[in-house]
């Protein structure tokens, strides 16, 4: 599967983003879908995650309450809505894949996605 991320760019703190990530082919549902993002010298990190139905999610601490992850299999998308952004948000937000059974299983560790789109630059300004 290929993977497209959309979306990044520059917003003041307490500002908003919605992040797009488009999935080629016909087994996206197949996936449970996770973002990542790196910030400059620093390793990448987990962000949020969802099941391959949609049933489940999961989130960093940092940002719990504050974004959401969704999916539309009938759109091969995965979101991101970003909201109350912060200094400490701005990254290089990545998508990835990773293929599982069952319908809530969530996957939260980059070592263990399957695909990586290339990423969208998030910039939070004060």
């Amino acid at each position: 599967v290929q993977l497209q991320a959309s979306g990044g760019g520059l917003v003041q703190a307490g500002g908003s983003l919605r992040l797009s990530c488009a999935a080629s082919g016909r087994t996206f549902s197949t996936y449970a879908m996770g973002w990542f993002r790196q910030a400059p010298g620093k390793e990448r990190e987990f962000v949020a995650a969802i099941s391959r139905s949609g049933a489940s999610t999961h989130y960093a601490d940092s940002v719990k309450g504050r974004f959401t992850i969704s999916r539309d299999n009938a759109k091969n998308t995965v979101y991101l809505q970003m909201n109350s952004l912060r200094l400490e948000d701005t990254a290089v937000y990545y998508c990835a894949a990773s293929h599982r059974d069952g319908d809530t299983v969530l996957v939260t560790a980059p070592y263990a996605m399957d695909y990586w789109g290339k990423g969208t630059q998030v910039t939070v300004s004060s």
